[in-house]
């Protein structure tokens, strides 16, 4: 009787729904998932048999008198690592010293360096990313090249701190057990193989993207507490050595193709909008919602199709085939009874939150605010605690630096550096006596990857879009083509970093993927979308007659 209990409560891990792994070296046990027992990942610790009572008295009458407590050992300090901090603090003054160009403001120049200096410092990493982010905002206030005020405005930008409230959100979702419910019934329907579960959460946000204008919202309150609880249950955490059994590659592949979907539909990214009232003030011709669905549906399905594949090949999961998986999840589903209150609300207060995300417009309530109250109803509700919300560093970390570089990607365009760059760009284009379409195709290229300098669609659309929209034009391009791929690539560039667009914190803060492969995989499938867009995307173009 004992061992059919043991049977019926113990949790569904990879080896039950008959995954199969490559060979790999031991690992350290894994902690629980959470305090329930059901939900518990953690193998038992077997017990070391005390030796016999007598044995004991007799080792204890011959032992040595006990040796006087000694000192404990002092705390080794834990500073930064010394080499990235050299490279970090050698770029900064290396480019402060060099004179800035003719028409770039002194402070400009100073600020571009403190960036750059931020920036090599984020990904050599001599200190988290967070207090290196918090060193360069301290470095520009020093030197009086920012305000305190200017350089922590940032912090007052509500796309920081609805990022910081998805993490709030992920802890509700997985400590009710809400996120394991709905991730075996994923897999229940598509956990034949980790490649079918990639494509349903693809093809599912896309279906939302429409709907809900936040990319942040869309990633951060459903799908990174949905893709965070399919890979627990499949033993893929992050930090134990288990991340690329299926995390890494899921949430890769999540975040790249959230930046498509958001490409696909106006109403898509909070940015879009911009660009087509930007498009019909420099050409005097509107994309509306129809239009910009029908030029993109082509290129964008590609796009959703190819780049999980691409990563599956190049950056593939450990997990990759499940037969049993659909109906053992299904066994573990029924074994796991009806919901408990505690999952209600949380179910509840997404549904409220998403509503609020979808319908906020017609209710005039931002996404940020529809956060917030839902994170009340979790306080009050006690589903989630304030304790629990302030022992996430990660979601703390991440609103650090990435409110630090909105502030200074913010004030490098205020300081005239980025109108600079787009005058100099263009000229320098337009000198070089091209065909229209090799001019644009350059034109596309530095538009697209000066967004390495760019921490927000909307700052990158509102600083640069106009002036290549309109070089672009007088060099021979149709005007709409020109505006509709740099309203396209104007969200499909935000997959090139971690900070880029508003989804890029989000799933990289859960921590499965390091940062080096995070910018190199990113680099890659910029190229495969850029290739698809203005490849395939050329050619559908044409057929609907825009040029």
């Amino acid at each position: 009787m004992a061992t059919s209990t043991s049977a019926a409560t113990a949790p569904l891990t990879c080896h039950h729904l008959g995954l199969r792994l490559r060979p790999r070296l031991p690992s350290l046990p894994l902690r629980p998932l959470s305090p329930s027992p059901s939900l518990s990942l953690s193998r038992p610790t077997p017990l070391t048999p005390s030796p016999p009572r007598h044995r004991a008295l007799h080792a204890s009458a011959s032992a040595a008198p006990a040796a006087p407590p000694s000192q404990p050992p002092k705390p080794v300090l834990q500073g930064a690592a010394i080499k990235p901090l050299v490279a970090t603090i050698g770029t900064g003054v290396l480019i402060w010293l060099v004179p800035p160009p003719a028409g770039v403001a002194r402070n400009a120049w100073q600020l571009l360096s403190i960036f750059l200096a931020t920036i090599v410092g984020i990904i050599t990493q001599p200190l988290p990313l967070g207090a290196v982010a918090l060193l360069g905002l301290g470095a520009a206030v020093l030197t009086r090249t920012l305000t305190f005020a200017a350089a922590f405005s940032a912090f007052g930008d509500p796309i920081p701190w609805l990022i910081a409230l998805a993490f709030f959100f992920a802890r509700g979702f997985i400590k009710t057990g809400l996120g394991s419910r709905v991730a075996y019934a994923f897999v229940s329907a598509f956990g034949g193989s980790s490649l079918g579960l990639g494509y349903a959460l693809v093809f599912a946000e896309a279906l939302l993207a429409p709907a809900i204008p936040s990319v942040s919202a869309r990633a951060g309150g459903i799908f990174l507490p949905l893709v965070k609880s399919l890979c627990e249950a499949c033993g893929s955490r992050a930090g134990d050595g288990t991340e690329r059994r299926l995390g890494s590659w899921l949430m890769l592949t999540c975040f790249q193709t959230s930046v498509i979907s958001s490409a696909m539909f106006l109403t898509a990214m909070a940015a879009n909008p911009l660009a087509a009232n930007l498009t019909a003030g420099t050409i005097g011709q509107g994309i509306g919602w129809t239009l910009w669905a029908k030029a993109a549906i082509v290129p964008g399905l590609l796009s959703l199709v190819f780049v999980p594949l691409i990563l599956y090949l190049i950056y593939p999961p450990e997990v990759k085939t499940s037969p049993d998986a659909p109906r053992l999840a299904k066994e573990r589903l029924e074994k796991m009874g009806p919901m408990s209150k505690e999952e209600k609300i949380m179910a509840g207060t997404l549904f409220l939150t998403v509503g609020l995300w979808i319908f906020g417009g017609m209710l005039n309530v931002d996404a940020v605010s529809a956060a917030i109250l839902g994170l009340s109803v979790l306080l009050i509700s006690g589903v989630v605690t304030w304790k629990e919300c302030l022992g996430e560093a990660v979601a703390w970390d991440t609103l650090t630096w990435f409110a630090a570089l909105i502030a200074m990607a913010g004030y490098l365009n205020k300081y005239g550096l980025i109108s600079w760059f787009s005058e100099t760009v263009v000229k320098f284009v337009g000198g070089l006596g091209l065909s229209w379409q090799l001019s644009f195709g350059v034109l596309v290229l530095l538009y697209f990857y000066s967004h390495y300098f760019f921490a927000s669609g909307a700052a990158h659309i509102g600083a640069m879009f106009t002036a290549f929209l309109s070089v672009s034009s007088a060099l021979g391009t149709p005007p709409l083509i020109a505006a509709m791929v740099l309203s396209f690539l104007s969200n499909i560039m935000g997959g090139l970093t971690h900070y880029g667009i508003g989804s890029a914190p989000v799933f990289y803060g859960a921590g499965y993927v390091p940062l080096a492969q995070w910018w190199g995989y990113g680099f890659v499938i910029s190229i495969v979308n850029i290739i698809i867009w203005l490849g395939a995307g050329g050619f559908w173009w044409k057929m609907l007659g825009l040029w």
